[in-house]
């Protein structure tokens, strides 16, 4: 995004044409990132040329499926849902993994029915119930077992993953435990070690110390996985201070790992693919005086973008049009939902604005539509994507009459 005659652009579509055609809150989606992201990660790890499956959890818009195929990227689901959807978008089977704890029967027979790549198991007894339909069906079924290195991620406490005390994985002394039951069975072929220990890592060194721990079970397991996945997690820059994960610092110490274990690698990124690229359009309704601050009440809410709700996670908010005079008052940006937590940013020094104003709120692409719900029976917003100079529609507004 940028400002042309103080006017907020975005892949040279001015912000107030679209919202001429659209009513607000709008998210809108620019092709041309999700395509220089994805360009990026495949440039930084050209040497391991890793089987990249994009986390649908993300952002599950089929319309931004189809982009992500036609990008020749895999899929990472969680849930019978997402796999469906990734399949519906017409990413191959063969490149998608279906990770999660809690995989209920029905789950675990549609992906062995649609010969997925990988089942990554996260407990003995989802193994066994793995092996019990595999049985059944007849069939060889390839799995992984995913792995919890307890490493801490230093990043949130909510989206952490991969310490002792997270639901995910198992430990070392379990994991070689579970190796040696999947061996004995006819049913199921052990291919992967799965590994991922949380989500918005801006530093290298939890990464080097996932890549130890998970050398040292290859070791002590002493067995041949033909593939590594080692999750996503890989952050953004949410506070536009430059402050991002140096990727040619994590490709080089893969290319060490390599060097010791021969395995093809996969990754599961999904922020750094589609977070920087998504934002949300709002309208400031009223501004309500306060004693030390004024609120910037919103149109949209935290139905529409539950991070800052859920996580406490900061999101830029930029004006639309940028004047020079500054507001003596510290502003909150709030939405309009009957909690205290719906709220989006609290500042100072920001340009004074006025009721029917228009903001912008910054790198929403991720874990913002996905997040998304009905709560005060609110309509989910309208979904667009800019593309090749054309704006396409790829979710229409939901309209009350719906929710009734």
């Amino acid at each position: 995004m940028i400002y042309k005659k103080n006017k907020l652009t975005l892949d040279r579509f001015y912000i107030s044409s679209i919202i001429k055609k659209y009513k607000t809150p709008i998210y809108c989606y620019s092709y041309q990132k999700i395509k220089e992201n994805i360009q990026n990660l495949k440039n930084h790890f050209k040497k391991i040329n890793p089987l990249i499956c994009y986390a649908v959890k993300a952002n599950s818009n089929l319309g931004i499926l189809k982009e992500i195929r036609k990008n020749n990227l895999g899929a990472d689901v969680v849930s019978l849902g997402e796999l469906m959807k990734a399949l519906k978008a017409g990413i191959q089977p063969k490149k998608i993994v279906f990770s999660g704890v809690g995989k209920i029967t029905e789950e675990i027979e549609f992906a062995i029915n649609k010969n997925i790549l990988l089942i990554n198991a996260e407990s003995e007894s989802e193994i066994l119930e793995i092996e019990k339909i595999a049985k059944k069906k007849k069939k060889i079924v390839n799995i992984g077992i995913r792995l919890n290195p307890n490493t801490d991620a230093k990043t949130l406490r909510q989206i952490s993953t991969g310490k002792k005390e997270n639901k995910f994985g198992v430990d070392q002394k379990i994991f070689s435990h579970l190796v040696n039951i999947v061996k004995k069975s006819k049913n199921l072929n052990l291919k992967c070690l799965s590994v991922h220990i949380g989500s918005q890592i801006l530093n290298n060194k939890p990464y080097v110390n996932m890549l130890k721990a998970v050398s040292k079970v290859i070791k002590k397991c002493n067995y041949n996985f033909e593939y590594i996945d080692l999750g996503g997690g890989m952050g953004i820059d949410y506070i536009h201070n430059n402050s991002k994960l140096n990727l040619k610092k994590y490709s080089q110490e893969i290319e060490k790992f390599l060097k010791v274990n021969n395995c093809k690698i996969i990754f599961e990124p999904g922020r750094s693919i589609i977070g920087n690229s998504g934002i949300l359009i709002t309208k400031v309704i009223y501004i309500k005086k306060g004693f030390k601050k004024d609120f910037v009440i919103l149109d949209a809410a935290m139905n529409d973008l539950m991070r800052p709700a859920l996580y406490g996670a900061t999101h830029k908010i930029i004006p639309l049009k940028k004047i020079n005079s500054k507001s003596k008052k510290v502003y909150e940006f709030v939405g309009p939902i009957c909690e205290s937590t719906d709220t989006f940013l609290t500042t100072k020094n920001y340009q004074k604005l006025h009721e029917k104003d228009y903001l912008v709120i910054c790198d929403v692409g991720a874990y913002g539509m996905s997040l998304a719900s009905n709560y005060n029976l609110r309509p989910k917003p309208l979904e667009i994507l800019i593309k090749n100079s054309k704006i396409l529609t790829l979710n229409k507004r939901q309209k009350i009459s719906e929710l009734m």
